[in-house]
């Protein structure tokens, strides 16, 4: 991976996070969906980046941010079940 990709990826996972902040924050009723699957996209990107750039500490909190929003999708996944 180039440099230039892996910051576009570093730049994109960023914006990705921030939108999925702002989402959540500028909602009534966010999406759930929405909301955990910007955060994990986000948090794949800033990862990637993370590995051609490595910051031991941001990745490893880019693999907790990514983790989080996988549980947030499964219990959204889950509610949605309960409802049918």
């Amino acid at each position: 991976m180039t440099e230039l990709a892996a910051n576009v990826a570093g730049f994109a996972g960023m914006f990705a996070v921030v939108f999925a902040y702002a989402y959540q924050t500028g909602k009534h009723r966010p999406n759930p969906f929405v909301q955990h699957g910007v955060n994990l996209l986000g948090a794949v990107l800033l990862g990637i980046s993370l590995l051609h750039n490595m910051n031991p500490a941001s990745f490893v909190l880019e693999l907790i941010w990514g983790s989080v929003a996988i549980w947030g999708l499964v219990k959204a996944l889950r509610g949605r079940k309960r409802q049918a």
